[in-house]
């Protein structure tokens, strides 16, 4: 009797065991589906998208990606400095302005795109450098800004322009202007590198003026790069 309730009791026990094994494997069967149902729901949860910031199974970050897509969607890059030949014409003064057209001109074998404002710096004899501010309109060429800017594909030997001004008066109680700009360091905009080019103006027979406001803050600013039609000249 006593190594029948033994056995009976090690039957009860082994149930046990192979119950408690089967309620876990059932659990986590269910779990499995669960997460495999979600990642059918929502593509970017699952384990086959790469972390942020990690590199995807070809070997290119988002950031990459975002980084190629640059051309426009004719397959046209914007124009870097190196393609372009970067000149002041139709240079002279107006109604308190002194200024010229930055002339961008493409300078290489293939169209390139260029849109918006060009980054341009004043530089004086001395090396000191003033960062242009974006005009929203000049009195010289008569230009306004409409929204949004041109894009303009400039082909082989076609050219673009950008209006550069300052006010060639003293304002308020100063008897004179600061020394003026000797040359200017332009960037294309949405391109890469910078060029250096004179800023005499030849029509107005001087630098180009690196007057002050009233309050003393710079008044030399540029305009978006536009078309040689739309500015008087």
């Amino acid at each position: 009797m006593r190594f029948q309730v033994m056995r009976d009791s090690q039957a009860r026990l082994a149930a046990g065991h192979w119950f408690t094994s089967a309620v876990a494997s059932r659990r986590a069967a269910t779990v499995g589906a669960l997460a495999a149902a979600a990642c059918g729901l929502v593509v970017t949860a699952c384990g086959s998208q790469s972390p942020p910031g990690t590199a995807s199974p070809a070997g290119t970050t988002a950031a990459a990606k975002t980084a190629s897509s640059s051309p426009s969607a004719d397959g046209v890059d914007a124009c870097a400095a190196s393609a372009l030949k970067v000149s002041i014409s139709n240079s002279g003064a107006l109604a308190g302005q002194a200024g010229g057209y930055l002339k961008f001109t493409n300078d290489s074998r293939t169209p390139c795109r260029i849109t918006g404002w060009p980054v341009v710096t004043g530089l004086t004899a001395k090396g000191t450098a003033t960062l242009f501010r974006h005009a929203q309109s000049t009195m010289f060429g008569a230009w306004h800004y409409v929204a949004p800017p041109p894009v303009i594909t400039l082909q082989p030997g076609g050219s673009a322009y950008a209006v550069v001004v300052s006010d060639d008066h003293p304002a308020g109680n100063n008897a004179n202007c600061p020394a003026p700009y000797v040359r200017l360091r332009v960037s294309p905009p949405g391109g890469s590198g910078s060029v250096v080019v004179s800023a005499w103006l030849p029509d107005a027979r001087s630098y180009l003026p690196a007057c002050t406001s009233v309050n003393g803050s710079p008044t030399a600013e540029t305009s978006t790069i536009t078309t040689l039609s739309s500015l008087p000249h």
